[in-house]
């Protein structure tokens, strides 16, 4: 006679399986940029229930619409099994939290949370594209993309950070935060 234990605790192997990094770009060019950065990595820490890495705060002047203040940058990355959409909510609650308001494509921000890359996978909707459709185009995202993962490989395009960050053509200037002014 056979017998068959079931176990009521979660399948750990299908977790794991099922887990992605999670690549957000956060980014700043209005009020204490520092503070905003920081208050936005607490939330994501919080929302993700551990500790993000985190990159060197990088800045740049404005991209896109350039009659602005200069951003402030970093990336950061998690491990999640949550859902894209699921992470776009907490994302877009985050930024409203923050105080960020949208008036206009590419204009000032308190805070704003882009979704770089969620593990290998693609989306295309028409409020939710990853990988980000523009993240080898901007070197704002790229640099610190590079510092986190150098040899991730972007799913569509099938080449790493690194090699991305070579062919980028914009040529905006991104100089990193030194670490006397970096205090996150």
């Amino acid at each position: 006679m056979k017998i068959v234990v079931k176990s009521k605790l979660p399948n750990i192997a299908a977790q794991m399986e099922s887990t992605n990094e999670i690549y957000l770009l956060l980014g700043t060019n209005l009020g204490n940029r520092f503070d905003n950065l920081q208050q936005a990595k607490e939330r994501l820490d919080d929302y993700f229930g551990q500790p993000g890495c985190m990159s060197s705060v990088y800045e740049t002047a404005a991209w896109g619409k350039t009659d602005q203040p200069g951003f402030l940058n970093a990336a950061v990355v998690y491990k999640s099994a949550n859902e894209p959409r699921a992470i776009l909510s907490a994302i877009n609650a985050i930024e409203a939290d923050l105080g960020r308001e949208r008036f206009e494509k590419w204009g000032p921000r308190l805070i704003d949370i882009d979704i770089l890359f969620v593990g290998n996978e693609v989306v295309a909707t028409q409020d939710l594209k990853i990988p980000h459709p523009e993240v080898q185009n901007r070197r704002f995202a790229l640099e610190p993309m590079h510092e986190l993962a150098a040899g991730f490989i972007h799913p569509l395009l099938q080449k790493n950070i690194a090699q991305l960050l070579q062919l980028c053509s914009d040529t905006l200037s991104v100089r990193k935060v030194s670490e006397i002014e970096n205090t996150l």
